[in-house]
């Protein structure tokens, strides 16, 4: 009977380090450059507040408060475009 037990408990064991190797292998594989971490960043809070302008749009019906999201979305579109533009770096 302890055998089986023991047996149980190593095959735990090495399934365990095996979760733990793969986390650190995607941890390592997820990390960017600081400046490409917070590029990344800006673009992801950029699209959440247009999805949100979006969402305000469609609920909306009155025209001045229709016209303001809409200037809001073209400037959030500004930005983007100017976040996800590639960066020309001096050689």
């Amino acid at each position: 009977m302890s055998d089986a037990g023991e047996g149980l408990v190593d095959a735990e064991a090495r399934l365990q380090e095996r979760m733990h190797e793969l986390e650190r292998r995607a941890s390592t594989a997820r990390r960017f450059a600081p400046a490409e971490a917070a590029k990344n960043q800006q673009l992801e809070s950029l699209r959440l507040a247009r999805a949100e302008m979006q969402r305000q749009q469609l609920l909306t019906s009155h025209t001045t408060r229709r016209a303001q999201i809409e200037a809001a979305l073209a400037e959030i579109d500004r930005r983007i475009a100017l976040v996800a533009a590639p960066t020309v770096s001096a050689a």
